[in-house]
């Protein structure tokens, strides 16, 4: 690809006002932490500038940020520093994202999830990404990815199990 001149404040801004929600989310579904989810946002949207590469396509660029969100996800996740340091209680001053209720129950369910699961079930569902697109950004074969979904969702139903569904 092609090196851009710098982008322009209102150019960049632009970038982050369309992906920042994409971002964020996919980097507080890798870390399950939201001062780390911040962390990852601010480096995915730095590493952006710094690049200043030019996207053909839309499509291009926003795998490019998916990418780039895991990586730096996976880079805290798997720090050392992050493997010595003990984490605070569940819950304790955590702010959850959403507004209502329901969908911060469903949004811990899902947290509670492995990463295996995790991360396909956040792409297909609050990406809208498809299970090809999917296995392209995770580095996984479409149906490894088909077989995450459905094995995250019976994890998921069962979490859920009283709170949204009917127990058998």
């Amino acid at each position: 690809m092609e090196k851009e001149p710098l982008r322009t404040g209102g150019e960049l801004e632009e970038i982050i006002r369309r992906y920042q929600s994409m971002v964020y989310g996919l980097a507080l579904a890798r870390t399950g932490s939201p001062a780390d989810a911040d962390d990852v946002f601010q480096e995915t949207f730095l590493a952006y500038y710094r690049a200043g590469k030019v996207f053909r396509e839309e499509e291009h660029r926003k795998a490019w940020l998916l990418r780039t969100t895991l990586n730096l996800s996976r880079r805290v996740t798997q720090s050392t520093y992050r493997r010595k340091v003990v984490p605070l209680e569940e819950g304790e001053g955590v702010a959850l994202p959403f507004r209502e209720p329901e969908e911060n129950r469903v949004w811990q369910a899902l947290q509670s999830l492995g990463e295996d699961y995790r991360l396909p079930l956040y792409l297909f569902y609050f990406e809208e990404l498809p299970t090809d697109r999917i296995a392209k950004i995770l580095t996984l074969r479409p149906g490894t990815v088909r077989m995450r979904l459905s094995r995250g969702r019976d994890q998921l139903r069962e979490l859920l199990k009283g709170d949204y569904f009917d127990e058998e």
